[in-house]
């Protein structure tokens, strides 16, 4: 847990960077993928940590993780995280997949809502 805001500002920041990194390869790498987003607790830091790959539509993303590629995507957060300075030895309880499609069809395409009603993916 980060002891001061200007701590968790700092890892925010290297957060941001690594995982924009990874967003850009995954796009080039992975058909249907849009975007990435996460969200953290600082307080409870880094247990609190998700982060959701987002797909255009339910059948990109199905087929994407039908093809293993889930595992490519644990990949390049594991590597964020690592670079951003981040230790988090259980990565697969972090990350989650979802898609505009889903968003819009549930919430109205509300992802504010969405991942505080979604909780753990």
């Amino acid at each position: 847990m980060p002891s001061t805001k200007r701590d968790s500002a700092g890892i925010g920041r290297r957060l941001v960077a690594a995982l924009t990194e990874a967003c850009e390869t995954a796009k080039a790498e992975i058909s249907g993928f849009e975007w990435l987003t996460h969200e953290v607790n600082y307080a409870a830091f880094p247990q609190s940590l998700r982060v959701i790959w987002v797909f255009d539509t339910r059948s990109n993303k199905e087929q994407a993780l039908a093809k293993g590629e889930d595992q490519r995507m644990r990949e390049l957060t594991g590597t964020a995280l690592s670079d951003a300075g981040v230790d988090l030895p259980l990565l697969h309880r972090c990350v989650g997949f979802d898609s505009e499609e889903e968003c819009r069809l549930e919430h109205g395409g509300n992802w504010r809502l969405r991942l505080a009603k979604r909780g753990n993916y």
